[in-house]
């Protein structure tokens, strides 16, 4: 077997979100979780998709796992790998972006890595190093407030340089705008400065294409899925890609069983989503403290979702407002309330499929790694889309039998995310 594209992603749900965009562009594309065991039967792709935990774990972990990942995808012939990231940057000081991108780079032959976080499908732009949400300052946005990683300076060289051993420079949006030779001489200047990495401007897809269109002649990245884009665009247009004889339809026919959804992220959008469910789903919101506590939480939420499933779906939610998690954390610490929720969440998961749901959506990063990991499953083949970003999964491999999934980022999704995903998994 031999691929095109390898991506090392830093969590499920955004793994899932350039998988979709890399199908969506042309790509022949599978996400795996962790590196595949010898024995898994991967179907012919053009781009394999390797979904780690390494955004917040120790630097020296991430670097060790991406490393090890990297190594695989070169194995199998990947002409360039793409180290993908949340398009907020979600970091701190200590890394992992930095600290990873350094390695990767080092490992390809140490040019300066090319960054960028840009995805205009998403509101997300870069312009003179600056990351802008929506139009806003990624600092004065709601998106600063993530759980593990807040994000309050919006300057991404300043953020990567915190992290960074080697110089971090930026290849301005003039530079992008004239062109794939403009953007190669400065990062082959950047380069001769001894510079490891360089944040790029981009505000809408054409800069992504050009950045796509020189990255790709690169051996390394670091970007989120809007550079993703870039790069599936540059290789079909390259001609070297195959015909995808596979349909949306293949994707995602009937796996029947029951249906449920667990949600962990405190997103304003995902709370808003929670709350618009409640008006035709039954909702249950889990007690945090309780779950950290060691109560019988767990046990209850199951008993509640096993009266209540056989007519329909479910939605069990650890998710509360960005003030109480900062409340719950300040009390227990972050880490261990973080594991406290997801454990549980991952658990509750795996108990309802345990009990015949095979549809299952999963709200937030963190909570969708630890479900997938206690659950099991090996690989996906990704479908349509449910909105920009999350694209309805089929399970490759899985002890439990084939099952249709969507594992969503907190931010992620209209208010009617929810309902929408149930009609397209049945």
């Amino acid at each position: 077997m031999t691929i095109l594209l390898g991506s090392i992603a830093d969590d499920y749900t955004g793994a899932s979100d350039l998988a979709n965009t890399l199908t969506k562009n042309g790509l022949r594309t599978i996400q795996t979780v962790g590196i595949p065991d010898a024995a898994l039967d991967l179907p012919d792709v053009d781009a394999i998709v390797i979904a780690l935990k390494i955004r917040s774990v120790p630097a020296a972990n991430a670097i060790f796992l991406a490393s090890e990942a990297y190594r695989w995808l070169h194995g199998l012939g990947a002409r360039h790998v793409l180290y993908k990231i949340c398009s907020t940057f979600d970091s701190t000081d200590a890394g992992n972006i930095g600290p990873v991108t350094e390695a990767l780079g080092s490992m390809a032959g140490g040019d300066t890595v090319l960054v960028t976080p840009a995805f205009p499908e998403t509101g997300r732009t870069v312009y003179f190093g600056n990351l802008f949400v929506n139009g806003q300052l990624l600092n004065e946005s709601p998106l600063k407030d993530h759980p593990l990683n807040p994000m309050h300076d919006a300057n991404l060289v300043r953020v990567l340089a915190r992290q960074s051993r080697g110089g971090v420079g930026l290849v301005e949006l003039p530079t992008v705008s004239a062109g794939t030779a403009a953007v190669k001489s400065r990062l082959h200047a950047l380069r001769d400065k001894g510079f490891s990495a360089a944040i790029a401007d981009a505000l809408v897809e054409r800069d992504l294409e050009t950045l796509g269109a020189v990255a790709l002649h690169m051996k390394v990245s670091t970007g989120a899925s809007g550079l993703g884009l870039g790069l599936a665009r540059a290789l079909v247009q390259s001609g070297e890609v195959p015909p995808n004889p596979t349909t949306a339809a293949d994707i995602i026919r009937p796996v029947g069983g029951l249906a449920a959804i667990v949600v962990g992220s405190c997103s304003s959008a995902t709370l808003r989503q929670v709350e618009i469910a409640e008006q035709s789903m039954p909702v249950l919101r889990l007690d945090s403290e309780r779950l950290i506590g060691g109560s019988d939480e767990i046990s209850a939420a199951i008993s509640w979702a096993g009266e209540r499933v056989s007519s329909g779906p479910v939605v069990i939610s650890a998710s509360g407002t960005p003030e109480a998690v900062a409340e719950l954390q300040s009390r227990y610490g972050r880490d261990v309330s973080g594991h406290a929720i997801e454990a549980a969440t991952s658990n509750i998961a795996a108990e309802l499929v345990t009990r015949g749901v095979r549809r299952l959506v999963i709200a937030g990063g963190e909570t969708s790694g630890a479900a997938v990991d206690r659950l099991g499953i090996p690989a996906f083949l990704i479908g349509p889309e449910i909105a920009p970003g999350v694209p309805v999964l089929r399970t490759v491999g899985n002890a439990q039998g084939e099952m249709l999934l969507a594992l969503k980022s907190g931010n992620f999704g209209g208010e009617n995310f929810f309902a929408t995903a149930m009609s397209m998994m049945r």
